[in-house]
Order: C-alpha cells, then structure tokens, then sequence
C-alpha cells in the first residue's frame, strides 16, 4: 500500500477553500431547507426577520452570511424566494452530481444506501463495499455491493470522488489509505475514529457516537 505522508485534518478551519467562514457554510443548509419550504408554498418573498425566526440566527448574521454569496434583499420586500433558493442550492453544490461509494455496508452503510433523500442534494450513491461473502453480491435499492479489492476499478469506472466510510472503528484507517490509493478525494467518516489524511484529501467527520455523547451530556443538566 503506498505510505504517502497522512496528516490530521483539522475540521473546524475558520474558513472554507472559497473563503466562507465555516460556520456561515454550515448554516446555509438551514436556509435553503427553510427557503425550499416557502417556495413549495408559492410564497414568493421572504425577509431576514422571518428566516430568522424559523432557523433561531439573528437577521443580521442571516443577511452577512447570504452577502458571502452576492445575495441582497430588497427593502421592506425582503428576498425572492426562488432565487434564493436557486442561489444556495448551486452555491452548495446540490445541484450538481456527486458520485459517490459506501464502504462497509453493515447496518450504518445501508441504511445510508435505502436514503433515496441523499440524491436530492447531489449524493448519488453507485456502489457499496465489504468483506462479508454474506453481503458480497448483493444489492439495496438497485445499489450493487462489492467485494472491497474491487474498489479502484469501479471508482475509475464510475467516475468516483466521495467515499462514506462505515465500517468498525479499528478498520477505519486502513479503510482511508485504501481510498486515498484509488485516487478518491474526500471521505465522509462516519467511524468515532480520527482518520489521518493525505494534504489533499478533504475529509468530513460526521460521528454518531459523538453526538450522542453531548447529547447524554446535556440531558443531565
């Protein structure tokens, strides 16, 4: 296996490769979830005060965080829904394609695959990996798994730059290097592992157990 220099990535960097403060990235999502429900009832403006009490974030950060992408309202009127809406969906790339593979296709893994709601937002998920001969073969939702030596080839085949990686947490680094040889370029890590990656890898960590965790926490108090 190629033993390239990996390095631990910082997932809370201040600002994005774009220039975006990350916390404005992350709540951009709530608008356009927001946004997308107004259109959906022909409602066809929108103001900062109104966004702001839905998603619980001040008018004035609500109308910073939309100036990052050029979008101004109009005063006393408010912003244009659909273009709004258009605007973040483009913005954050729902828009657009992503193809993208599941690693470990255990109870995580396909309960990810049978969410047809994650090709709504440009994730459109082409294949599943695993060891298990029990799996190996199979198929949820018209989504083929695949022994993992088969990797490299279908990620060229199928033109793959996203890896979800679901697999036991003591698997998880060898799981990242094996992507990282096959040229895959982010990695969605749903292991409670902190996985190191190569400079030009992007990996987001997206812990369940983590979450958990403060959540347990809060609930005491």
């Amino acid at each position: 296996m190629n033993k390239q220099q990996t390095t631990p990535v910082n997932t809370a960097m201040d600002t994005t490769a774009t220039g975006l403060p990350e916390p404005t990235l992350r709540r951009l999502p709530w608008y356009l979830a927001y946004v997308t429900t107004l259109r959906r009832e022909n409602v066809e403006y929108v103001s900062s005060t109104r966004i702001s009490a839905e998603v619980g974030v001040d008018a004035s950060q609500i109308a910073k965080d939309l100036s990052f992408l050029n979008i101004k309202g109009k005063t006393r009127i408010g912003y244009e829904v659909a273009r709004l809406e258009s605007r973040l969906r483009d913005f954050l790339g729902f828009d657009q394609q992503h193809n993208a593979v599941i690693i470990g296709a255990g109870s995580l893994g396909s309960a990810l695959m049978r969410d047809s709601g994650l090709l709504r937002y440009g994730l459109n998920l082409v294949a599943a990996f695993d060891i298990d001969e029990q799996i190996v073969g199979g198929e949820i939702r018209g989504i083929p798994i695949y022994h993992i030596s088969r990797l490299g080839e279908i990620a060229r085949d199928r033109q793959v730059n996203i890896a979800a990686v679901t697999v036991p947490v003591d698997a998880a680094q060898v799981v990242a290097d094996t992507i990282m040889d096959v040229g895959i370029r982010a990695i969605w890590n749903f292991t409670p592992c902190r996985i190191m990656v190569r400079p030009n890898v992007v990996v987001q960590n997206t812990s369940i157990y983590s979450h958990l965790a403060v959540m347990y926490n809060r609930l005491k108090q």
